[in-house]
């Protein structure tokens, strides 16, 4: 004999604390289905409100926290595509063109069929980010020399400018792609160079050094990767090269196309979303620089905002923050740390 719902044990739990693995009941009230995934859902206020309980083999329940789900303990049905079982009804059509209802056989009372489940379909993932192709990667074009004399030649066009001699004179030691340290300095010499002393190509040139670097899942050494792309997307958009700016503002995103897992990529473009939204401008640290007075901690406090714009801008704005607005703030930083 077919075990039913009914004959096994049942307990009620709160949606709020289902867990994968979990066997629950349907709403039909016929057929159980395991839970794959829980992901919940914040309201406007940052409280957890809405379930969202991925199901073996496809399908979703959108669940309020709150409430009550039948769980199914011991075995089970391994309904994971939600089909109707064979021994239920078909459920009634709902008003169909031509379709008579279902009419009760006589001397019984109403018969209540239940309709069918229709669950929305998993969310989608993310799209995937495409890297540049060959032809693309071709546009940047390959250091004129070792590292170390493309910085040598940089420090060489300005003799009296102290910030890129400190730098260089680090970095003549030579250039090592494995040292975060290393990596950290060229990209604060790109910046003196394109900022400070207002040279975009001596800036570039550097900036390119780490740009043709892949990303080797080291967050401390892609940070610098990561600041020389949009400097270098930034730089060449002001100076029209769109194509070659596109490239660097692919490469920015390669992060973003390491996970294969569908659940896990969704829910880091989720967090993903949330710091572009909501990107940290150090506006504290800036105004308590300007309340004492302390210029040099301002101007330190500003570089950093202006990366973040920056990045910002490489990533193509955010929700919050549209691209002419980025581009009149980067323009209001860039005036205020070169003044």
């Amino acid at each position: 004999m077919t075990e039913t719902p009914a004959a096994r044990h049942h307990r009620e739990q709160q949606a709020g604390s289902l867990t994968t693995g979990n066997h629950i009941l349907l709403p039909d009230g016929h057929r159980t289905a395991e839970i794959d995934q829980v992901e919940l859902e914040h309201d406007d206020f940052g409280s957890p409100a809405l379930v969202l309980a991925s199901l073996s083999g496809g399908g979703t329940l959108r669940i309020a926290i709150g409430t009550m789900v039948t769980v199914v303990d011991g075995t089970h049905d391994d309904v994971t595509q939600l089909p109707l079982p064979a021994d239920l009804p078909e459920p009634a059509p709902l008003g169909g063109a031509g379709t008579a209802p279902a009419q009760p056989a006589a001397g019984t009372g109403p018969i209540s069929v239940a309709p069918a489940v229709v669950l929305p379909p998993l969310p989608p993932a993310p799209p995937a980010v495409n890297g540049p192709s060959e032809e693309e990667l071709a546009l940047i074009p390959a250091a004129d020399g070792t590292p170390e004399s493309v910085v040598e030649a940089v420090a060489e066009a300005h003799p009296d400018a102290e910030g890129v001699l400190l730098l260089a004179d680090r970095l003549s030691k030579g250039v090592n792609f494995k040292s975060g340290s290393c990596l950290k300095d060229l990209s604060d010499l790109a910046h003196e160079l394109f900022v400070t002393l207002k040279d975009p190509d001596g800036a570039l040139s550097v900036a390119d050094l780490l740009t043709v670097l892949p990303y080797d899942g080291n967050p401390g050494r892609w940070a610098s990767v990561e600041a020389s792309l949009a400097l270098a997307s930034y730089i060449c958009r002001q100076d029209g090269q769109d194509e070659r700016a596109a490239v660097y503002e692919k490469l920015i995103r390669t992060p973003e196309n390491q996970e294969t897992d569908a659940f896990k990529a969704r829910m880091a473009a989720k967090v993903r979303q949330r710091s572009l939204n909501e990107p940290n401008l150090y506006d504290k640290e800036i105004f308590r620089s300007i309340d004492n007075s302390n210029h040099d901690a301002e101007r330190e406090w500003r570089l950093l905002r202006l990366e973040s714009l920056l990045f910002l801008r490489a990533h193509g704005g955010s929700e919050t923050i549209g691209m002419p607005e980025l581009e009149r703030r980067i323009s209001n930083e860039l005036e205020a740390v070169r003044a």
